[in-house]
């Protein structure tokens, strides 16, 4: 059943993008002051992130993820819209090539929701007009990798755990006049001050990370709401001696787009074995 396959998620989601350090060598507050470069002003802005989100109510987000271990790189990308407030969303993520570069992955359409994520396209043994499903409280990482995208409240609420934050200065972001800040979040108080969609998720990732501490640069416009963020996670190779590090990058840009977004049916949902 789905549920018997979920201890082997991060390697459904990653080792089909040739990511699982395998055999390929890889192994709402306003803005604060611009004299504010540290302190509690600048924690609490980052930490009300995701309640600006939640105002903004949805808009369309792009994705990016890269691992790095062994000397190799591999990058992840997707694009879909995200509703805040249900949160759930759509994305659509293309895998990398092949590590000879000689064939590319179908994408992947992946639902975001709490608790759940799911995928369609997954291959290896699932029919085509099928969803595989995974709770992401049952991963290790809480799916902030194992879907090869973020999910952009997720990474919003871990925002939550700031406890060291710098501000670096005004710059732009397509245009958008937007605030850089540099810091550090800890999973542990991430999760613990989380929405209740969220918690379950984050708890498994402040368990099966390398480090609860978790850096990040996140760009906030002038209503307090997140337009980039990159978080740089770390998690244990399973199969190699070490750390796989992986930089997670989200933009969400045309606030108030359509995100409707409905979740499959149980009849949709794949329950056999997936083929390794």
């Amino acid at each position: 059943m789905v549920a018997q396959q979920q201890g082997r998620a991060v390697v459904v989601a990653l080792a089909a993008a040739g990511l699982m350090v395998c055999g390929t060598g890889c192994s709402g507050g306003g803005a604060v002051a611009d004299d504010v470069r540290t302190g509690p002003g600048t924690v609490e802005t980052l930490r009300q992130a995701a309640g600006a989100l939640e105002r903004a109510g949805t808009a369309k987000a792009s994705t990016s993820m890269e691992m790095a271990t062994g000397g190799t790189r591999v990058t992840i990308r997707g694009q879909g819209v995200y509703d805040f407030r249900k949160q759930t969303g759509r994305l659509k993520v293309m895998l990398p090539q092949d590590p000879a570069g000689t064939a590319e992955h179908r994408p992947i359409t992946e639902l975001l929701a709490p608790g759940a994520l799911f995928m369609k396209n997954r291959g290896a043994g699932v029919p085509a007009d099928k969803w595989v499903r995974v709770a992401t409280g049952g991963l290790t990482d809480g799916n902030l990798v194992t879907g090869g995208a973020t999910d952009p409240y997720a990474a919003a609420e871990l925002l939550r755990g700031a406890r060291t934050v710098t501000y670096v200065g005004k710059t732009e972001l397509a245009g958008v006049p937007v605030r850089h800040y540099r810091g550090t979040a800890d999973l542990d108080i991430a999760a613990r001050d989380a929405s209740r969609g969220q918690r379950p998720a984050l708890r498994a990732a402040a368990k099966g990370f390398a480090t609860t501490e978790v850096p990040f640069d996140a760009y906030l416009d002038d209503q307090g709401r997140l337009r980039k963020v990159r978080h740089r996670f770390s998690f244990v190779n399973g199969q190699q001696e070490g750390t796989v590090a992986v930089a997670s990058t989200i933009l969400l840009y045309e606030f108030g787009s359509p995100a409707d977004v409905r979740l499959p049916d149980s009849a949709d949902i794949f329950a056999g074995k997936i083929a390794e």
